[in-house]
């Protein structure tokens, strides 16, 4: 009996120790203003690739882009440096991604809405959004209607997607709206023409149209009223106030209108 206790003694720490040894490092910290960091040393952002011009690849293989121009003030005011995490929008927009910490903000070109806002704690709107209707260049479509018997793109799991489809039920409309995974998937199907046009963020497709000249056109847009917020973990009250307290600082020394700039373009006037 005393041997049989000792093996099974000796098979729990072995266990134990398995299990320590297999367990997540925790390198969480809390930075001196009380903001609490994932990693030491830095901020470290979600994001989903390519989503030019908030968040791609540039050359050299460094992600950039406006949102990460702007979440690096943010890392700059905690004193330490932006390091970013590619990964798909379902997760960030859930909510998962920022509560199974892998990151410590979310920062993807993503709409505000009351669904999401359920999941996450969204900052002060720092982009307003507008959808667009793409087509090839020379097509002469105008409007959802002239779409009728056509194959529509959009990207899952975005408004953009939303908005279509709402209007297609509302309106009844003859319309195949197929579902791509990501922004490059659908840019490609509308290139090699797998749909006969496809919808999302304006600025998404200017910056496409500058990178492909004479392919694409805009040939509608839609005032849904979207405006992109960076996002938290819920009840993360230190770095959200981080982050609203940096966008309020660009937005009044003018580092704000550069960024824009550089990424978007001549800032509208207000």
């Amino acid at each position: 009996m005393t041997r049989r206790f000792n093996k099974t003694a000796v098979l729990a720490a072995a266990v134990a120790l398995a299990i320590t040894g297999c367990a997540k490092e925790d390198t969480s910290v809390t930075t001196e203003t009380g903001v609490p960091l994932i990693k030491a040393g830095a901020l470290t952002t979600c994001t989903h690739l390519p989503y030019a011009p908030f968040q791609s690849k540039d050359s050299s293989g460094k992600v950039v882009g406006f949102d990460v121009a702007l979440i690096d003030l943010v890392a700059t005011k905690l004193g330490v440096t932006q390091e970013i995490v590619d990964t798909p929008f379902e997760g960030i927009k859930s909510g998962s991604d920022l509560n199974a910490g892998k990151c410590d903000v979310a920062a993807a070109g993503m709409t505000i809405t009351d669904e999401r806002k359920q999941v996450l704690d969204f900052s002060d709107p720092y982009f307003d959004a507008t959808q667009a209707l793409a087509v090839q260049t020379g097509k002469t479509v105008k409007t959802l209607e002239e779409l009728a018997g056509k194959r529509l793109g959009v990207q899952g799991g975005t408004t953009g997607e939303d908005y279509i489809k709402t209007q297609v039920g509302e309106k009844k409309l003859d319309i195949e709206v197929v579902s791509y995974k990501d922004l490059a998937a659908l840019q490609q199907a509308l290139a090699t023409n797998q749909v006969e046009a496809a919808v999302n963020d304006l600025p998404v497709w200017n910056e496409y149209i500058k990178a492909n000249p004479g392919k694409v056109e805009v040939a509608a847009g839609f005032d849904t009223g979207e405006q992109y917020g960076f996002a938290v973990k819920k009840g993360n009250a230190e770095l959200l106030k981080a982050v609203n307290e940096a966008l309020a600082a660009a937005r009044g020394d003018g580092k704000y209108d550069e960024i824009y700039k550089q990424w978007i373009g001549e800032k509208p006037a207000a």
